[in-house]
């Protein structure tokens, strides 16, 4: 089991599939979704979050960022559970214009999300919960998920409901 440590840079297998897959973003119709084939560095992701947040004192230890929207949005595994591997971390999303949510409540739910035709960006901002399904997503997602298939809204729902306070935790970094 991979702990959870500042030092855990370790890309999940699942992960490296996905970044296999080609998302067809097709005119705001698809997934604008690009995922990484390896987490940014700290050094990067540190530095992301304090211009995000416009404060220089942060570090971004509990961020693993693994893609992006096409506006430069960053989707990342959030570890805020202590001991936990990094699939057990809740999936976020921080978009380029200040958009911020939960996506999903681990790794496992996420390849659902994925699956469901949905990335990030089309939960967090738009709350769209129905997509076009993706066979190959669905497949590496039975492969992979450790949770049961559930619909994305439910996914999201449960999710947001488990970190409410993500938004305003987020909001008492900013400066």
């Amino acid at each position: 089991m991979i702990e959870t440590t500042a030092d855990d840079r370790a890309f999940p297998p699942a992960l490296t599939e996905v970044a296999g897959v080609e998302f067809d973003y097709d005119d705001g119709e698809g997934v604008d979704f690009e995922p990484y084939d390896a987490f940014d560095s700290a050094e990067e992701t540190t530095d992301w979050l304090r211009h995000w947040t416009g404060n220089h004192d942060l570090d971004a230890d509990a961020y693993r960022v693994f893609g992006q929207d096409g506006t430069g949005g960053l989707a990342a595994l959030w570890c805020v559970r202590p001991g936990l591997p990094l699939a057990e971390q809740p999936v976020v999303f921080l978009g380029s214009e200040g958009e911020r949510g939960v996506v999903a409540a681990n790794l496992s739910d996420f390849l659902w999300v994925l699956a469901d035709g949905l990335g990030p960006l089309e939960v967090v901002e738009y709350d769209q919960f129905v997509g076009r399904r993706n066979a190959r997503l669905a497949e590496l997602a039975g492969r992979h998920a450790t949770t049961p298939r559930r619909t994305t809204e439910e996914i999201v729902t449960a999710a947001r409901a488990e970190f409410p306070t993500f938004s305003d935790d987020l909001d008492a970094l900013c400066r």
